[in-house]
């Protein structure tokens, strides 16, 4: 039997399912939820470090999230299809252009992404401000599927 249709962001089984956060809440998060929502979007990198300094699991195949807006609002589902974990030096350009940012290299991709992480929101939330990132730097690289439009 297929599987039922989320009836919207308040069915259930959206509700239960974990947060799925681009960024932290304001312009840059919009752009992304944007970019998921478009379609553009289909890949996404963490660092490992955000990961332990939270005590979260590493994301695994088949998981699925409720994508949240810069309002809290839960606006998508997710599921991941596939999740790796490689030195930053290693990033390929399939996975940077799948960031739906408009990234055409890895340079470019690299240059916004340490923007981002070597912020004082990210710095604070990993509560190291001189935290910063290099070639050997573990990322975590994430593709995933829209699976439902809860707009």
């Amino acid at each position: 039997m297929p599987e039922q249709p989320y009836t919207g962001p308040d069915d259930p089984r959206v509700t239960a399912l974990p947060v799925e956060e681009f960024a932290f809440p304001g312009p840059l998060r919009d752009r992304l939820v944007g970019a998921v929502l478009s379609g553009a979007k289909t890949s996404t990198t963490g660092l490992s470090a955000e990961y332990e300094a939270e005590g979260a699991p590493l994301p695994r195949a088949g998981t699925r999230g409720a994508v949240v807006d810069s309002d809290g609002r839960i606006v998508a589902v997710t599921e991941v299809t596939d999740v790796r974990v490689v030195p930053l030096g290693e990033v390929d350009l399939r996975h940077a252009m799948d960031e739906g940012e408009g990234y055409t290299t890895v340079a470019e991709w690299r240059a916004g992404h340490e923007r981002f992480w070597h912020g004082e929101q990210l710095r604070a939330a990993l509560g190291d401000p001189g935290f910063t990132v290099d070639d050997t730097t573990r990322v975590v690289l994430e593709r995933f599927r829209l699976v439902a439009d809860l707009r």
